[in-house]
């Protein structure tokens, strides 16, 4: 593990860019795994920027999204494919028959579970995987449980997540009381994986989570068997 402390937020993304970019230059039909959230957005205006500098090239690029709330359709402002397309895939030269998002509106979540985890496979694997942490230390939606989940799979979210999401809605009752979420085995089997957490609050968890016993109460504790793992935090 690898673990950066920066000054700031503005750090913390262009830190992180810097590495995607290095990933994308390396590989250029790479299979990058995305996240959503507000702590990543720093991030993708930095790999905007890139892009349209010429300094790097989505067009080869495949993209795949951990996580999707369950029962809103692409064309919902909140959902996560509206999310990507907005914050990133809009603004970059990526195809976007070849960014994948789970459908929160299928009928049945464990075959869309099982199919992600299908596509993620015959792509040869993610390449760098994008992630930020709870404060319950969730990573993706795989909450707080007493045991890890390995597949794509269905589930509740615990009211301190549901907390955090309200304020991206109108009121907390909008908030969607579940999500499809990339399972540890995809995550894990991810050839380098980021973490980037900013914020004084995030302090904690992170402790507990890279400097504590590895637990599925947690989640993101099961990293520090990662053979490839950067943290980048900031404070502020």
């Amino acid at each position: 593990m690898k673990f950066i402390k920066v000054n700031n937020y503005e750090e913390m993304s262009a830190k992180a860019a810097e590495i995607i970019a290095a990933q994308i230059t390396l590989k250029p039909n790479c299979v990058l795994g995305l996240a959503t959230g507000s702590t990543p957005v720093g991030i993708y205006k930095n790999l905007i920027e890139k892009n349209k500098n010429g300094v790097i090239d989505f067009s080869e690029v495949t993209s795949v999204n951990l996580d999707e709330y369950i029962g809103l359709t692409p064309e919902n402002d909140q959902s996560y494919r509206y999310f990507m397309n907005n914050n990133l895939f809009n603004h970059v030269n990526i195809n976007k028959e070849k960014t994948f998002v789970p459908n929160g509106m299928a009928q049945d979540t464990a075959k869309e579970g099982a199919d992600y985890d299908a596509r993620i496979k015959a792509l040869g694997g993610i390449d760098i995987q994008l992630l930020g942490i709870g404060l319950d230390g969730h990573i993706g939606f795989n909450e707080p449980d007493s045991c890890f989940t390995k597949e794509t799979h269905e589930v509740k979210l615990d009211e301190s997540t549901i907390v955090a999401n309200s304020r991206f809605f109108a009121s907390i009752d909008d908030v969607p009381k579940s999500a499809i979420t990339m399972g540890m085995g995809s995550i894990m089997s991810a050839k380098k994986v980021l973490l980037v957490a900013n914020g004084e609050n995030k302090r904690e968890i992170l402790e507990k989570a890279f400097f504590g016993p590895i637990t599925p109460e947690v989640p993101a504790s099961i990293l520090q068997l990662h053979n490839d793992l950067v943290v980048i935090y900031s404070e502020k």
